[in-house]
């Protein structure tokens, strides 16, 4: 029995070496990388407006929720029509009443004019049946006007998207009756979107000397570089700092109008102790990564990072020296830990 025992603890620890050999480690040193200026900001939607109501009536269809995507033209309220549609058949009536009586003073003046060309009739008749049809004219002209205004009227039952994109909000429900003014939807377009953050002003001259910017998006583990930058020519009088855009690329799936994200300006080069960001381990208030010892052994160590440090990854300022291995897969070292642990 206690050589069995023996062998099993032997095996186990041949295997806990092999299973730590296994193991995506790295040997952190110093190296060169990007000194970083960083500053923190939310995405924006290049294109976001919100669709309201351009008549009066009750919502009588509804055709999109919140996250569905809408192309554009497509139909998304439909407001109801009927008032409008009357508006419309009285303009096509008054059209028609105008063009019948143009015709009637049409044919009375030319009656009038020749009636005149043959001295039965006064000049004073003739002006006036000329004045008949030129206000008859006028009239028909008045009433062509009107009914182009009540279809456009007409057209405004149907509302229909002004761009591809995305609903953010919606402002009704299906019943609720609107006026002009009224918000119905809000939308913004996903390809299209940017970075926006306050800079101090005494960061504007080494930021617009920049290189190159990437944006880190915490919350979906990605950092991605960045587009355009556009200083706005205005400062803040109370905080003293200025607003920074900055472009993002079509292909950042995931992020949205509002979302947290953090500016990274290259300024110059320096030496750091730098580790990726997938080797650290967050628990509570705690930061820590998996350091591999000589002999395999797996443990749990706290350290303090600074700031970001480009492609690198992130700066440690303290509890790692250099020549420690790390390893870069957490969850499968914290398994090799608790195993070692039993």
């Amino acid at each position: 029995m206690k050589l069995q025992a023996l062998i099993a603890v032997v095996l186990c620890a041949v295997l806990e070496a092999h299973a730590a050999q296994n193991l995506k480690t790295e040997v952190i040193a110093y190296r060169e990388v990007d000194q970083l200026s960083s500053f923190d900001g939310a995405v924006e939607a290049v294109k976001q407006s919100t669709v309201a109501a351009q008549i009066s009536g009750r919502i009588v269809a509804i055709n999109f929720d919140v996250g569905d995507s809408v192309k554009q033209g497509e139909v998304i309220v439909r407001i109801d029509e009927r008032e409008v549609n009357d508006a419309y058949a009285g303009s096509r009536a008054q059209i028609a009443q105008a063009q019948a009586s143009l015709q009637n003073a049409q044919s009375s003046y030319e009656r009038t004019r020749q009636l005149f060309s043959q001295k039965f009739v006064s000049q004073p008749a003739l002006d006036k049946a000329f004045a008949d049809y030129r206000a008859a004219q006028a009239q028909l002209d008045a009433a062509v006007a009107l009914g182009s205004q009540a279809a456009t009227v007409k057209g405004f039952a149907t509302v229909v998207a002004p761009y591809s994109g995305v609903v953010a909000q919606r402002h009704v429900e299906l019943g609720e009756m609107v006026t002009p003014g009224k918000p119905l939807m809000t939308g913004f377009d996903p390809r299209d979107m940017r970075v926006v953050a306050s800079i101090p002003q005494d960061k504007l001259g080494e930021v617009k000397k920049s290189g190159a910017v990437r944006i880190e998006f915490p919350a979906l583990a990605r950092t991605v570089a960045g587009g355009g930058v556009t200083f706005l020519p205005a400062a803040d009088p109370e905080t003293h700092t200025t607003r920074v855009r900055v472009n993002l690329p079509q292909s950042v799936a995931g992020a949205y109008p509002g979302m947290f994200a953090r500016m990274h300006f290259s300024v110059g080069r320096a030496q750091k102790l730098a580790i990726p960001v997938a080797a650290v381990v967050r628990r509570s208030e705690l930061t820590a990564v998996y350091v591999v010892g000589d002999g395999g052994a797996v443990k749990l160590r706290q350290i303090r990072l600074g700031g970001a440090a480009g492609e690198a990854g992130v700066e440690v300022l303290a509890g790692l020296s250099p020549g420690d291995k790390i390893a870069l897969e957490p969850g499968q070292a914290a398994q090799r830990a608790a195993g070692a642990a039993k």
